[in-house]
């Protein structure tokens, strides 16, 4: 998980300084001492580290702050607002053009996400902003780079503009006005990258933006290669004039310090973030929203966005009528654990609730084979089965247990559980319908309660 190793070290550092009623400069500096080093081993550039600290020191031992009733909780809130700054302050959006289409030209070096990126975004921008993109297929080096462009984009139904193996700025200028003539109003150019920077890569990439006069150079960088990255920022940058970063794989990057440290080097915003291998783990860039998760704060906005992305609102809505009535399903709980699955990692979603501990997410884990043991044994009852569970007798269980793979003890496990989670469906529906008046210290017959995966 990103920033792992951070948020626990900042955490310990606050824990310290809110242990005590009255701070003095001394604690300050002592707390300041822990996060300057948690950060350079982060692997956040030395000249930000120095710059940050200096500034949450100056700003934190004010006389107003170190006077104030709550210390702790005033140099917290200094540290948030530097981490913010840090992270580049406000969130950044993507550049549309006034007359479409909008061109978008995707660069960074070979190995860095660049082409499944180009799709990922493309398909976030039509989801959030009912756009109507297309992808253009401009890296005519790499083996296999445009097959792989035309797989995601069939997987998520976007159109592909390749003209096979010829001159990339040719096919970027054609790209464009197969586009226009169509009615695409965003156009994403997957150029070609390098194992390394060199001139050859950069003059092409310059004659194509000469060429079609991209409305937005995206610089698609790895967070994992940690510092490296803030440094092809730098020269990308340089050479092409970059409007803005796209991290990806932030979600393998345990440190952070590529993302710490791209803004204030480079003066240009991260406007998209990587999160995982599935086509849909790409999100926004929101430097106040980092800043929280960072400091253990959660990231509710971000887990609400994604809920209302990804949940189908009436189903939940009528399962939750349902569930208040007593009456859940195998049916209605295998819904919404398909939902669920959309939304990501169950690590990921818990990392954004506040107060949650990044070292206790290790036991959070879902596990994965489990959970499919779960459908398969779902999927394998008949849907009278499903919505009346009682009617399964030992018959049932063995044909179940047979079209799943599975035994009769693991169909039974499963049934067991759900009949535990009914009964407790029941409990609260019956409190909300005010049957529970008295005091009660919990729910009787819920010791252990696990949910079936």
């Amino acid at each position: 998980m990103a920033f792992e190793g951070l948020t626990t070290k900042i955490s310990s550092a606050f824990k310290g300084l809110r242990s005590k009623g009255r701070l003095t400069e001394g604690d300050i500096k002592d707390a300041m001492r822990e996060i300057r080093m948690a950060l350079l081993e982060a692997d956040v550039n030395f000249k930000v580290t120095k710059d940050f600290i200096k500034a949450v020191t100056e700003k934190a031992t004010d006389t107003e702050i170190l006077e104030s009733l709550s210390p702790a909780q005033q140099v917290i809130k200094i540290v948030n607002e530097e981490l913010t700054a840090l992270l580049g302050g406000q969130t950044t959006r993507l550049t549309i053009a006034p007359n479409p289409p909008t061109i978008v030209m995707m660069v960074g070096l070979q190995g860095a996400g660049k082409t499944t990126n180009c799709a990922k975004l493309a398909s976030l921008l039509r989801r959030q902003q009912q756009r109507r993109p297309l992808l253009v297929a401009c890296d005519v080096y790499r083996p296999a780079a445009i097959e792989q462009l035309g797989v995601v984009g069939r997987q998520l139904d976007i159109k592909v503009y390749d003209e096979g193996q010829g001159d990339p700025v040719e096919i970027a200028q054609h790209g464009v006005d197969f586009a226009r003539r169509n009615g695409f109003d965003l156009v994403f150019l997957d150029t070609a990258g390098r194992l390394h920077i060199d001139e050859k890569l950069m003059d092409e990439l310059k004659r194509i933006k000469a060429a079609v006069k991209p409305t937005e150079i995206l610089l698609v960088v790895d967070a994992m290669t940690g510092q490296d990255a803030v440094t092809v920022s730098q020269t990308f940058d340089e050479a092409l004039g970059i409007d803005g970063v796209l991290m990806s794989k932030l979600d393998g990057d345990a440190r952070g310090g590529a993302a710490l440290s791209v803004k204030a080097v480079t003066g240009k915003p991260i406007k998209f973030i990587g999160t995982g291998e599935k086509l849909g783990d790409i999100e926004p860039f929101h430097p106040d929203r980092m800043a929280s998760r960072i400091l253990g704060m959660g990231d509710v906005l971000t887990l609400i966005e994604k809920a209302q992305q990804n949940i189908d609102q009436k189903q939940a809505a009528s399962a939750a009528k349902r569930l208040m009535s007593g009456k859940l399903t195998l049916t209605d709980f295998y819904d919404q654990l398909q939902q669920m699955k959309k939304m990501g990692s169950m690590e990921e979603m818990l990392g954004m609730l506040p107060g949650v501990d990044a070292k206790a997410l290790a036991g959070a884990k879902v596990d994965e084979k489990q959970m499919a043991h779960t459908e398969a044994i779902i999927q394998s009852m008949t849907p009278k089965e499903r919505d009346n569970p009682s009617i399964i007798n030992f018959s049932r269980k063995k044909r179940i247990a047979r079209g799943c793979g599975l035994t009769v003890e693991a169909v039974n496990k499963l049934l067991k559980q759900f009949e535990a989670m009914q009964k407790m469906t029941r409990q609260l529906s019956g409190m909300a319908r005010g049957k529970g008046k008295k005091k009660r210290r919990g729910f009787p017959g819920l010791g252990g309660l696990k949910l079936p995966f």
